[in-house]
């Protein structure tokens, strides 16, 4: 598949290579489920040693964190943290100019033309790129150990599961990929009866940002879904599980076998009867999507017997169950944005990294104690991430610092994170940081609507991707950076999907960042958000039958929204009014982002976009 001449494969290191393969226990169990996987393997990982010149080859069994750990700590790599704060807890520190995902290198490589993955992507041709990357690959590892890493996404005895490979010489990967994602021997099996993988190849050779690529190959490896990526050692361009498999080469499968692999949250909400409400969002980075999945019901809505808990903070898969989209987590833990979380905007978040966890370029006070900004007030003595004395001019943590923390350390973990099936999703919600216009929270009126509602999401970017913080962008359904196809048949794909299904999700549209004219935010959200997912929940299962009728869609009558007391009822009031005129400038300026997609753009959502506007001009 690389290329590598067969002769090659003659060399002096073959017969070391394979034995190295065939002593680990998950390549003893995947052979005696699988032999044909176990060969192809086999042949991919030497082939791929081959091809980086490395010294060795350690295939992942699932029980080596400790041991790299304690590696990466005498080697000055890792620093251990406040033990009895912090258990077995360390901070890792990136070089400063390998700290984001880096879209301008991030590529979607076939074999037709641009027109195929369409404006919002990097096109390559496969063949060029795989030149490129065996050009930058050859030698990348020499006197290094290649680790092959075996993880399976979603649960373990789930059909909707997902297998992979990751390949690479960073020990940070692997530690990385042994929180937040299944691991090693106990995957075996799942692989071997899937009987297909995704397999990511990456190196942090040179680490030359100059040279750095991300490349997806959507139909190689059997058609399966190939990553290959180098010179980084970032989370979402090196953890080839997260963004890269689960979404990227997820999303492409998804649209071929009709179902979602969609960047979004999902919390199961219990009202006082005792019913569950699943509830799935799309949120950018840095819109509160960690927060509303991590939500914590106000004191007094727990007395009522109102209880939220987690399936997934990120990332959901959803199938076609009999009529219902049905959603698994495919991740094992937390890859989150450290700052501002805090005990105030996330104290479930702040609770389950107090062990076990890896921070990434955060800072630490004088005890070894993990600080970032919005943490409270800054302690003397803190160091930054970058292992300098804070002097009150520069970022304590990087705005991008994230903590890894596998699932099982967050106490409010949903019984069905575990379910083969999935759980049973009842609303979609879209929403972004919009500092004015986008209202608190309103309802569309039919899923050609709500899809519309996705499609025309405009948010302020962050510092999750390299760029400009703070400038409106148009990311559709949060999938923007993660979209491995034209975008133009995502949004026709999710029509189709909203005609098959039986009991089609409801589709909210909701903005938790609304400011008044002093710059304040207007909504207190955080745990106040339950407000508005009470709200939801009781549209969906009709408890609530009555709504304001707007243009745009359906938003609450605010006694609905059972108002805390700390909040002005009038301020409240306006950022639920549809402001038909500023949505008629939104349609103006949305419309070249979708005629960008051309014939792609799918004729409903034109329809649909133009019904909306009619309405919206005769409110005038």
């Amino acid at each position: 598949m690389l290329g590598v001449e067969k002769e090659a494969k003659q060399g002096q290191f073959v017969q070391s290579y394979r034995e190295e393969i065939g002593s680990s226990l998950f390549m003893k169990l995947l052979r005696k489920e699988n032999e044909g996987i176990f060969n192809e393997v086999s042949d991919l990982i030497t082939e791929y040693a081959f091809l980086t010149g490395a010294h060795s080859i350690h295939v992942i069994d699932g029980n080596e964190e400790k041991t790299i750990t304690d590696e990466l700590h005498r080697e000055g790599k890792l620093i251990k943290l406040n033990e009895s704060n912090f258990p077995n807890c360390y901070l890792y520190r990136s070089p400063p100019f390998d700290v984001a995902r880096s879209e301008k290198d991030t590529y979607i490589c076939t074999e037709r033309g641009p027109e195929e993955v369409g404006p919002t992507n990097n096109w390559m041709n496969s063949r060029d790129a795989m030149k490129i990357a065996i050009s930058n690959l050859k030698g990348s590892m020499a006197g290094k150990v290649l680790y092959a890493v075996p993880y399976w996404l979603g649960p373990l005895s789930s059909g909707f599961g997902d297998g992979g490979f990751e390949l690479t010489d960073s020990r940070y990967v692997v530690l990385n990929l042994m929180k937040i994602t299944r691991v090693g021997e106990k995957v075996a099996k799942s692989i071997a009866m899937k009987n297909s993988y995704v397999l990511g190849l990456h190196s942090t050779a040179r680490l030359n940002p100059e040279k750095r690529f991300i490349m997806h190959f959507p139909d190689e490896n059997r058609k399966m879904g190939l990553v290959v990526s180098f010179n980084t050692d970032y989370g979402g361009n090196a953890l080839l599980s997260k963004k890269c498999h689960a979404l990227r080469i997820a999303s492409f499968k998804a649209r071929r076998e009709g179902w979602l692999a969609e960047h979004m949250m999902l919390i199961e909400v219990k009202d006082p009867s005792g019913k569950s409400t699943f509830i799935s969002g799309a949120f950018p980075s840095s819109s509160g999507k960690t927060n509303l999945s991590m939500l914590k019901p106000p004191e007094h809505y727990a007395k009522e017997g109102w209880a939220t808990s987690l399936i997934s903070d990120d990332i959901t898969w959803m199938n076609n169950v009999e009529g219902t989209l049905r959603g698994i987590n495919p991740e094992y833990g937390f890859f989150g944005v450290a700052p501002h979380t805090s005990m105030k905007t996330n104290p479930g978040a702040m609770e389950a990294i107090m062990k076990n966890t890896l921070f990434t370029n955060v800072g630490i006070d004088r005890d070894r104690n993990p600080f970032w900004e919005g943490m409270g007030p800054v302690p003397d003595g803190v160091i930054d991430w970058q292992g300098r004395v804070y002097d009150g001019k520069e970022k304590i943590a990087h705005p991008n610092s994230r903590f890894t923390t596998p699932i099982h350390e967050y106490a409010d973990l949903s019984k069905d994170y575990e379910n083969p099936m999935g759980a049973p999703v009842s609303a979609f919600l879209f929403g972004g940081r919009r500092s004015d216009l986008i209202p608190l929270i309103m309802e569309a009126k039919s899923w050609n609507e709500g899809v519309l509602f996705g499609a025309m999401q405009r948010v302020e970017t962050t510092a999750a991707a390299i760029g400009k913080v703070g400038e409106l962008r148009n990311d559709p359904m949060a999938m923007r950076p993660f979209m491995p196809y034209n975008m133009g048949e995502y949004f026709q794909h999710y029509i189709e999907i909203g005609k098959i299904l039986k009991n089609p999700p409801k589709i909210y549209n909701v903005n938790w960042f609304r400011k008044d004219g002093m710059g304040n935010f207007i909504w207190p959200g955080y745990s106040e958000n339950m407000r508005v997912v009470e709200w939801i929940v009781k549209r969906i299962d009709g408890t609530i039958t009555s709504a304001v009728d707007t243009p745009m869609g359906y938003v609450p009558n605010i006694d609905d929204l059972r108002l805390p007391a700390n909040v002005e009822r009038d301020k409240i009031k306006s950022i639920l009014e549809i402001d038909a005129k500023g949505f008629l400038n939104e349609f103006d300026t949305i419309e070249p982002f979708f005629k960008s997609f051309g014939s792609m753009f799918p004729e409903e959502l034109w329809r649909t976009y133009h019904n909306v506007r009619d309405r919206l001009e005769r409110e005038l």
